[in-house]
């Protein structure tokens, strides 16, 4: 039975103002959170509008085949599919990029990543090479890129399709002559030194992934969640790693699960890389760890100062 024939719930009318009316009722009756917003990107997706045009144009009437259009994609949200995957697109950074079941959907939450890995660039202008680790999307990279016009970048992931995903977000950015791709296991395959390291790595126990909302256990790539038994398993992989790869003055920028940070912290200062700062989220969770080599983290009042250094070509 189709979502408009169900008992209750009333059918998805000809107009703009009536089809979003229809849609929150039944998004809403799914527990599908913020129901009209919800409602009113995917009528947007569907007529190729934004929302300024749906709500300034409310007796609009939808053609049949745009109204079984909405139909479908509203089925799908009711089944709590992602309006991300439905209409592949994500706003990050307040830049848009495309994504896939292949590919972790851009959050708020990891800007913060963003804004950290900027203030340890203290030249805008510096060459700086960077390393995107677990890349998926590419938008942690593409945003660096973004704002540091003389950065080049390689990012990396262990999934093809995550990797098409992110080679083709950056073309489309106008960013690909500066940002490399690669398919690997986190930097096992990789050499040289890279001036900033950052990565959002899974951290999310593998026991506690059905209990996440429907839209991330079933749908997003568990992959990219899951981190064994206690949600640590990428990090211990990832420090000997990052250290390896990491310039000497070099910064690295990891993400964090919500209360992890000293676990987290342990782990890196076993591979010598010592805590330097930590930014919180806007829901004032600690976010990210900001992380450099313990040799010179005396000295962070002056690398502070100065442009990281530029570390050798990326690796061949």
């Amino acid at each position: 039975m189709s979502a408009a024939r169900e008992t209750g719930a009333p059918a998805i009318a000809a107009t703009v103002a009536s089809a979003l009316a229809g849609a929150t009722h039944r998004l809403a009756a799914a527990g599908v959170e913020d129901p009209r917003r919800e409602a009113t990107v995917l009528l947007g997706h569907v007529l190729g509008l934004d929302r300024a045009a749906l709500f300034g144009h409310p007796a609009r009437a939808l053609a049949p085949r745009e109204a079984a259009a909405f139909e479908a994609v509203i089925a799908r949200r009711r089944a709590r599919e992602p309006s991300a995957y439905i209409t592949g697109a994500r706003e990050f950074w307040s830049l848009a990029f495309r994504v896939t079941r292949a590919t972790l959907i851009p959050r708020p939450d990891s800007e913060t990543l963003v804004e950290a890995a900027l203030e340890a660039v203290a030249e805008r202008e510096a060459p700086v090479e960077i390393l995107d680790l677990g890349t998926g999307s590419g938008c942690l990279l593409a945003a660096l890129l973004a704002e540091l016009p003389r950065a080049r970048g390689l990012g990396v992931d262990i999934d093809p399709r995550a990797v098409a995903v992110a080679a083709g977000n950056a073309r489309r950015l106008g960013l690909g002559a500066r940002a490399r791709f690669a398919v690997g296991d986190w930097g096992a395959a990789l050499a040289g030194r890279f001036d900033l390291v950052i990565c959002n790595p899974p951290y999310v126990p593998a026991g506690e992934i059905a209990g996440l909302a429907p839209e991330v256990a079933a749908f997003e790539p568990r992959r990219a969640l899951a981190a064994g038994d206690d949600g640590l398993a990428a990090y211990r992989r990832l420090a000997p790693e990052i250290a390896r790869l990491l310039a000497p003055w070099g910064a690295a920028v990891v993400e964090l699960g919500a209360g992890r940070s000293a676990a987290v912290a342990g782990i890196f200062a076993n591979a010598r890389l010592a805590v330097v700062a930590r930014r919180h989220d806007l829901a004032r969770i600690e976010r990210c760890l900001v992380l450099r080599h313990d040799s010179v983290t005396k000295k962070i009042p002056e690398v502070e100062k100065k442009s990281l250094e530029t570390g050798p070509a990326l690796a061949k």
